[in-house]
């Protein structure tokens, strides 16, 4: 079945349609668990709770630069209260382990609204209550009118999102940032593909992230990256199937 992801994924030539009910089945189960987190081993529990709610899958999967990937990572499928929680608790310690300072958290929409909102609540019952706030796409003409919406930007800042592809929604939220005088502290993400870009005869040097990090630099911080689902499959004989793919990907396309 051909579906459309996000415009980043084109086509699914692997994965059969499931029904609701198993679905929601499985959310229940991979959620089920308590909040606490291992710092040890919280990167590969990231990658088996992705597996486990379908946001992360193997097969074939055409991208929209036309290359086949072995595997396919969609942060929209967090789509329950109990998911996106769990998610933010792997997104604060993530941020937490990482050691850079921060006084607050910027959201740029439309997905990293959710997620802001989501971190700013686990930090917080952790402990840590700082301020967040998100842009609007549209600024707006009435009422306190601009395009920020929450807490003013001030000190170091933490933009959060899904994943880094072409890094526009980073340029824009620095731009943002430094803006108001703030200062932009570091990218916090689910997943870092580690992936090169551009056509295979003209490939890239560095990956998105690498180029986030170079341009402007501060650090990308993310919850597991393309090493973590390696060692997921090296691991677990249950995804010994999808090791090779995945390792021939990571060689082609890859960075250190």
């Amino acid at each position: 079945m051909n579906e459309k992801h996000g415009g980043r994924w084109l086509y699914n030539d692997a994965i059969p349609e499931r029904r609701v009910s198993q679905t929601r089945n499985r959310n229940r189960t991979a959620v089920s668990q308590t909040s606490s987190l291992d710092p040890n081993t919280f990167r590969t529990d990231f990658v088996r709770f992705a597996v486990d709610l379908g946001v992360l899958r193997f097969g074939a999967f055409t991208t929209k630069a036309g290359r086949l990937s072995p595997y396919f990572f969609n942060a929209g499928l967090f789509n329950s209260g109990a998911a996106v929680a769990r998610l933010a608790d792997f997104y604060a310690q993530a941020l937490l382990s990482s050691g850079v300072e921060f006084d607050m958290l910027y959201g740029p929409a439309y997905k990293g609204i959710p997620l802001v909102t989501a971190l700013a609540i686990a930090l917080a019952a952790r402990g840590r209550d700082v301020p967040f706030a998100f842009n609007r796409k549209e600024a707006k003409d009435h009422g306190e009118g601009g395009s920020l919406v929450g807490a003013p930007l001030e000190g170091r800042v933490i933009i959060i999102d899904d994943v880094i592809s072409a890094g526009t929604s980073v340029r824009e939220s620095v731009h943002m940032i430094q803006s108001a005088r703030a200062t932009p502290a570091a990218v916090l993400i689910a997943l870092d593909r580690m992936e090169r870009a551009g056509a295979d005869d003209a490939l890239s040097p560095h990956s998105a992230v690498q180029d986030v990090t170079k341009t402007y630099g501060m650090p990308v911080v993310s919850i597991a990256s393309l090493n973590d689902i390696m060692t997921l499959l090296e691991k677990d004989s249950a995804f010994g199937e999808h090791r090779d793919a995945v390792a021939a990907y990571r060689t082609k396309y890859g960075v250190i």
